[in-house]
């Protein structure tokens, strides 16, 4: 995808007019790319719509998948940080095409207190999601749930992590890994992200497979216009100077403002603070974060019933002028939701797709946004973590045994294993 981009000297001379800071920033060499950090960060962006095509076709003829959620009366999805957010993302979806209890648990939740934190119903399908699955919380989450009511599903990036290693011919689990090229070779998860969460996304289609792979075909091409309209843009907003970023999602785009408050942060080495949260729930205290340096990314519904409170907020806002600048993303933006000095990034067929299927969409543009103000920072976004904070993989902690228990507390002190 980033061959073709580059390839479009057409374009490349739009964006050199239109915005000298991302015209400049793609037509580096690799060798340039990689001395300035953001070598891989930028093919992982920018190679999205390709990959999501490829786990589709990935996902609809695998066999397993049907034989992992057969006649489950409860479906958990897990993973740790952004992996999580994935399952938050695919969540509402799910919960209604299955009909069957379903929740995202985070690793950290299963890893401490293990069967208690499942919800009742059982057999249970617990489907990790992961990048590399090399995380201590992936294999130890799994190796708490080990009764013969728990099905494991393992969903990586990483055919060689150690949770597809160590469970692959384990009983009662199931490894899917994606193709490698959405292994992301850079600290945060991107391209990972959005296959993650597409793959996640099948479950719930896999007596529709055509609609499905079909489905992924049209988000690639509205991934694909996006990246080559609005690379000038985002980047432009990342010049502005903001401190502070607010995310607002509704349902599944809760999941994608959750995930863009993380790449912000994380990108920014925690330069930019960030805030997440639903536009109803925005009201009742965090819009006190709202300064006036403050960039507000607000993620809309293509449902009427959603889209009305979305922009009671929006108008709101605007109202008590608050933030510095608002980037609105979606489909037939009405005017009056935007100042004169908003970006309004229009994605021409999200409404015929869908709100289960666009959190990918929305992702994209948070990418970007971080991406950019990244560079602004002067960090690199390959590893913006300078002094170590954070690394691609969570380094090893310590991962204790929990005692037994008959009820009462633990039991004389004894120790299961």
């Amino acid at each position: 995808m980033l061959g073709t981009l580059l390839a479009d000297q057409g374009w490349l001379d739009q964006l050199s007019i239109s915005q000298p800071r991302a015209a400049e920033i793609l037509s580096k060499s690799s060798e340039q790319q990689h001395a300035a950090g953001y070598f891989h960060t930028l093919r992982e962006i920018c190679q999205q719509p390709s990959t999501w095509t490829k786990t589709a076709e990935q996902m609809i003829a695998a066999e397993l998948l049907r034989e992992c959620a057969e006649g489950v009366q409860t479906l958990v999805l897990t993973g740790s940080g952004s992996s999580e957010f994935a399952g938050d993302c695919v969540l509402p979806a799910l919960r209604r095409e299955l009909n069957i209890v379903t929740e995202v648990i985070g690793g950290g939740a299963l890893l401490t207190y293990g069967e208690d934190a499942l919800p009742p119903g059982r057999p249970v399908l617990v489907v990790s999601l992961s990048r590399s699955g090399d995380s201590p919380e992936s294999a130890g989450a799994v190796s708490r749930l080990t009764n013969s009511d728990i099905r494991h599903l393992v969903l990586t990036c990483n055919r060689d992590g150690r949770l597809a290693d160590v469970y692959r011919q384990h009983e009662g689990v199931q490894v899917i890994a994606l193709d490698d090229a959405t292994n992301d070779r850079s600290l945060v998860m991107t391209s990972s992200f959005t296959n993650l969460v597409l793959a996640a996304r099948s479950l719930g289609m896999l007596d529709r497979g055509k609609e499905y792979v079909s489905t992924c075909k049209k988000l690639s091409a509205v991934a694909s216009e996006l990246l080559k309209t609005h690379m000038g843009t985002t980047a432009a907003v990342a010049a502005s100077g903001f401190r502070r970023a607010v995310y607002l999602g509704s349902g599944s785009r809760l999941g994608a403002a959750r995930e863009s408050a993380l790449k912000m942060l994380e990108m920014t080495a925690g330069a930019v603070a960030t805030l997440c949260d639903s536009y109803l729930g925005f009201r009742h205290g965090p819009m006190s974060f709202a300064h006036q340096d403050t960039l507000i990314v607000c993620f809309l519904s293509s449902d009427p019933l959603l889209r009305a409170y979305e922009s009671d907020l929006l108008q709101e806002m605007h109202e008590k002028e608050l933030g510095l600048m608002k980037v609105i993303v979606g489909e037939d933006i009405p005017k009056k939701l935007a100042r004169s000095n908003d970006l309004v990034i229009e994605c021409a067929g999200l409404s015929e797709i869908g709100d289960d299927d666009s959190p990918v969409i929305h992702v994209i543009v948070a990418q970007l946004l971080a991406f950019f103000r990244c560079l602004e920072e002067g960090l690199q976004p390959d590893s913006p973590s300078e002094n170590g904070v954070i690394n691609r993989v969570v380094q090893s902690f310590k991962l204790h045994v929990p005692a037994e228990t008959d009820g009462r507390g633990p039991r004389d002190g004894r120790k299961r294993v």
